[in-house]
C-alpha cells in the first residue's frame, strides 16, 4: 500500500487489524470483555470507531452477560445502537443459547446437568420479570422440548397445572423439569413456589408423568427442589 493510501485509512484501521490477529491468534481469553464487543461491531460498524461504544455498552448494562441478555429496544437505547447493530448482538446470543440448546437433545439431561445449569442460567438469570420454564421429557430422559408456559410480575408467575399437564401428553413427554427465575436474585424458594410444585406434582401423578426436579435461577445462584428435600 502507498504512503497515500495509509494516510487515508482511518485511525482506527490498525487497531481493528490488531485486533483480529490478537483474537485469531491468541483466542478469546486473550481480549477484555470490551475488546470482545469490539469486534462484533466492526462487522455491524465497519466506518466507525467502535471502542468507545463497546465500552459504553459495558458500562450501561453492567456486565458481558447482562449486555448479551438485553432487550432489543434497551439496546436501541443507546445512542449509535441501530436496529442492525441491535440485531447483530441479540443473534450472537440466539446463536449461544441454541448451541447449548441442541448439545442438551444429544444426551439424556440427568447425565448433562450442568450443561442444563448453563443454559437456564443463561437464558433467565438477567430476566427482569419472573418466567416458568418446562423442559419435557421422554422415557430415556432426553428432551422433546424446551418451552416458556408462562411470565409473570418481578415476583409472580401463574403456572396451571392441568394446562402443563395437557401439553405433556401433547408431546408424549414421561418427565419434567421445571424451571423458573428470581428477579430479586435471591434463589430461596417462597410459599407460593412450593405450593404450586406440589399441586403440579399431584397433577402428575394420575398420568405416571414424573417431576424430576424444579430450579430457582437467580443471580446470586439457583436453589434444587431435589437437592433441599422438597420433591
Amino acid at each position: 500500500m502507498s504512503k497515500q493510501n495509509k494516510d487515508k485509512q482511518p485511525h482506527y484501521s490498525g487497531h481493528r487489524q490488531r485486533l483480529r490477529e490478537r483474537f485469531v491468534s491468541s483466542g478469546a481469553d486473550a481480549l477484555q470483555d470490551y475488546e470482545l464487543i469490539e469486534l462484533l461491531l466492526f462487522m455491524a460498524l465497519p466506518r466507525r470507531d467502535v471502542k468507545p461504544l463497546a465500552k459504553t455498552l459495558l458500562k450501561t448494562f453492567g456486565s458481558l452477560p447482562e449486555l448479551m441478555s438485553a432487550k432489543h429496544h434497551e439496546l436501541m437505547k443507546i445512542e449509535g445502537i441501530s436496529e442492525n447493530t441491535a440485531t447483530a448482538i441479540k443473534t450472537v446470543t440466539a446463536i449461544a443459547h441454541r448451541t447449548i440448546k441442541q448439545e442438551l437433545r444429544q444426551k439424556p439431561i440427568l447425565n448433562n446437568w450442568t450443561r442444563l445449569m448453563d443454559y437456564a442460567r443463561s437464558t433467565m438469570v438477567h430476566e427482569k420479570k419472573e418466567h416458568f420454564r418446562i423442559i419435557f421429557l421422554n422415557k430415556k430422559n432426553e428432551m422433546i422440548e424446551d418451552e416458556i408456559q408462562g411470565s409473570g410480575t418481578v415476583d409472580h408467575t401463574p403456572a396451571y397445572p392441568r394446562e402443563i399437564m395437557k401439553r405433556a401428553l401433547e408431546l408424549g413427554a414421561t418427565a419434567l423439569i421445571l424451571i423458573h427465575n428470581h428477579p430479586s436474585g435471591d434463589p430461596t424458594p417462597s410459599p407460593a413456589d412450593i405450593e404450586m410444585t406440589n399441586a403440579i406434582i399431584e397433577a402428575a401423578k394420575p398420568f405416571e408423568i414424573i417431576i424430576h426436579d424444579h430450579i430457582i435461577i437467580a443471580r446470586n445462584g439457583h436453589t434444587s427442589f431435589r437437592n433441599e428435600g422438597l420433591i
